[in-house]
């Protein structure tokens, strides 16, 4: 996995429906990488491995960005398919089901692109549904924790 100079590099976000974690990461990445000044350098969306397609950002992922002074736009959940191993460069999961889900649904040629989220942190851990939990600030903390810690591995890859 390297993000490189000159070359954009696309992330794609993945969870069980993409209402919750996976639209969370989305907005929380394309967030970090403005910050950052690497916005143009990343192409960053999100899907599901499951659900039917079509339905909103869940009111609580809304809610909890919104707190945190980060809005939320509109958009409806996409299913992960297949042939969208060719078009991105790394699928960040949530939990290991989505991992589990994303090596099935991609196929073994996508299998070094695929990862977990919290695997960029000090403690890796399944990130908790809050569709599940209601714990939308928990899943928060986590997201935003494996976010910074992802975008500070592919910036730094990135000026190597």
């Amino acid at each position: 996995m390297r993000a490189r100079q000159g070359r954009v590099f696309r992330v794609m976000f993945v969870c069980f429906g993409n209402i919750c974690r996976s639209p969370m990461a989305e907005v929380l990445f394309r967030e970090a990488v403005k910050r950052a000044g690497a916005e143009d350098a990343f192409e960053v969306a999100s899907a599901a491995t499951a659900c039917e397609e079509g339905r909103p950002v869940h009111e609580g992922t809304v809610r909890v960005l919104e707190a945190h002074g980060i809005g939320c736009p509109a958009r409806r959940s996409v299913l992960l398919r297949a042939e969208d191993a060719c078009r991105y460069d790394l699928f960040v999961g949530m939990d290991g089901r989505n991992v589990r889900a994303m090596r099935r649904i991609l196929g073994e040629d996508a299998a070094g692109k695929i990862c977990a989220l919290a695997d960029f942190t000090p403690s890796p851990h399944d990130i908790a549904d809050p569709w599940e939990t209601g714990d939308f600030d928990a899943a928060y903390r986590d997201v935003s924790e494996g976010v910074s810690a992802l975008v500070a591995k592919l910036i730094g890859e990135e000026n190597e």
